[in-house]
């Protein structure tokens, strides 16, 4: 608010009257630290709030592996080399590979205790399906409100083997729904694999994502989360092994040892309640990351057409290019996947999709 004046008038705010008394070579250094300070200032209060997660990531060696996840490792292991060894590029150029994966996560889902369906769209002309196993919740979700918990992951490739990108996501999607078999949590849960996630169909509404969104909103349906599991199976304790987009990486480690929670600044909430439910209940390095959209790869997976159509989503992941300097080559084999690390983040997983459905 302007300062009245002796004369009744007004004078513009300015310095006061100590400031003024000042060399005016002082003055002038002043004026240019606080030029510096300031935006450095909110320059960090930015990077706290957008990285500032609950509880503590683990540091140190890891424990030894359970049985339990010993032979989950085993599991993850033949579903990446069933998908990226027997089919391989199961790209939309390839339908019929396309075909044999839909046909391998169905038969999975079935003999985890579920009944499969298909949510069929088309895209190029071509039709394409996700496929659906739900584990109803103990209420209806109509009747109690609640939304359900979509897990998902994209079955297709970029031209490639696929190994990391996305025979990694898939695999522990499958092991989730194995998981859950017998239990009946409060909240339904969906397990998805979408198709058309790669280019030409990436962000765009043929996306296999986008047009399931779409397809739940036109129904009506809440979603209370969803969680888009992108390349889980590259880690490295090697300084420098992980990079960042831009100034990213002044607020995170340099090691690509942890696994990430990433969303938008609409689902930090959901970020910070991944993240704090995979701490306290998991002995792995974990990262949380709630950026606006426009950096890159915060919207370089399926959760991004869930957020199109406003439902809370995120993306957890080894982070993909930024570790995995495999990602869309022909490299991308399942001799480069770290499958023991794999077995403790899907065990870890496992309880945050469980602290999601519960009310």
């Amino acid at each position: 608010m302007p300062e009245p004046s002796a004369a009744g008038g007004a004078r513009a705010a300015g310095p006061g009257p100590r400031f003024q008394l000042l060399p005016r070579g002082r003055r002038a250094w002043i004026r240019a630290g606080l030029t510096v300070a300031i935006p450095g200032m909110l320059f960090a209060f930015g990077g706290w709030y957008m990285s500032a997660m609950p509880g503590e990531s683990h540091s140190g060696p890891l424990p030894a592996l359970t049985a339990e996840e010993a032979a989950l490792e085993a599991s993850l292991r033949a579903h990446v080399d069933k998908l990226a060894v027997d089919i391989g590029d199961r790209s939309a150029c390839r339908p019929q590979a396309l075909a044999r994966a839909a046909a391998y996560v169905e038969e999975r889902l079935r003999a985890a205790g579920l009944e499969p369906s298909r949510h069929e769209f088309s895209a190029g002309r071509q039709p394409f399906a996700n496929i659906v196993a739900e584990l109803p919740g103990a209420a209806p979700t109509a009747a109690t409100g609640d939304g359900i918990v979509v897990v998902g992951a994209h079955y297709d490739t970029c031209e490639n083997p696929g190994a990391n990108d996305n025979a990694s996501g898939v695999a522990v999607l499958l092991e989730l729904a194995a998981s859950f078999r017998g239990r009946r949590p409060d909240r339904t849960v969906r397990f998805v694999a979408f198709a058309n996630e790669e280019p030409p169909f990436f962000q765009t509404e043929e996306m296999g994502s986008m047009a399931y969104a779409r397809h739940l909103r036109a129904r009506g349906e809440r979603v209370s989360a969803m969680l888009s599991l992108e390349t889980l199976g590259c880690y490295s304790d090697e300084t420098g092994s992980q990079k960042y987009p831009g100034p990213v990486g002044l607020f995170y480690p340099d090691r690509g040892n942890f696994v990430a929670f990433v969303g938008d600044l609409g689902s930090r909430g959901l970020v910070r309640r991944c993240v704090g439910a995979f701490r306290a209940t998991t002995a792995f390095p974990s990262e949380g990351a709630s950026l606006p959209g426009w950096v890159p790869g915060i919207g370089w997976s399926d959760h991004w057409g869930f957020r199109q159509v406003g439902y809370p989503a995120i993306m957890v992941t080894d982070t993909a290019p930024f570790r995995y300097r495999h990602y869309h080559e022909a490299s991308d084999t399942p001799d480069k996947l770290d499958y023991g690390r794999m077995a403790r983040v899907a065990s870890g997983i496992g309880r945050v999709v469980a602290e999601l459905a519960a009310r």
